[in-house]
């Protein structure tokens, strides 16, 4: 449709929690139409250095089930400007934790160019995946050694 402002909010979205749910509500009143990008298994590996908890296949449901999303793109690569000529997005959102941040610096610039937007949200301080995923590490151990000692000997 024409005229339609179209926004990109691009996430792991691993260990979907509030914070996750704040960006896509709080991007989906900024825009008509909202294309969340969820990063492959791959390439969260590369960026994070470790896998995703939760596959691609469940975070792409998890994040499609959102009434705020109107569409998922699965990104391949680390590169937002490839994303922008495959999905033709008006403005891309993100947490403001990224805010002043180098790559975001060069970011902005660049989408300037290019008349892309983009906006930031606050960043919800209490809740990451980056928490949670340290919490669960922290219960491995526990819950395996527990498991450990139920076993028959």
């Amino acid at each position: 449709m024409k005229g339609e402002r179209i926004g990109y909010a691009p996430g792991v979205f691993d260990l979907f929690h509030v914070g996750h749910l704040n960006i896509l509500r709080r991007a989906r009143e900024h825009c008509d139409r909202l294309v969340a990008g969820v990063c492959s298994d791959d390439l969260v590996v590369l960026l994070k250095g470790r896998p995703p908890v939760v596959p691609l296949t469940e975070r792409l449901e998890i994040v499609r089930s959102i009434r705020y999303v109107d569409e998922t793109y699965v990104a391949t690569a680390d590169d937002k400007i490839a994303v922008w000529n495959d999905v033709g997005f008006d403005v891309i959102f993100k947490g403001d934790d990224w805010l002043g941040t180098e790559v975001w610096n060069t970011l902005e610039a660049r989408f300037a160019k290019i008349g892309v937007e983009v906006v930031y949200f606050p960043y919800t301080a209490h809740t990451s995946s980056t928490l949670l995923r340290q919490a669960l590490d922290l219960l491995a151990p526990a819950t395996a050694g527990e498991e450990r000692a139920a076993l028959p000997r």
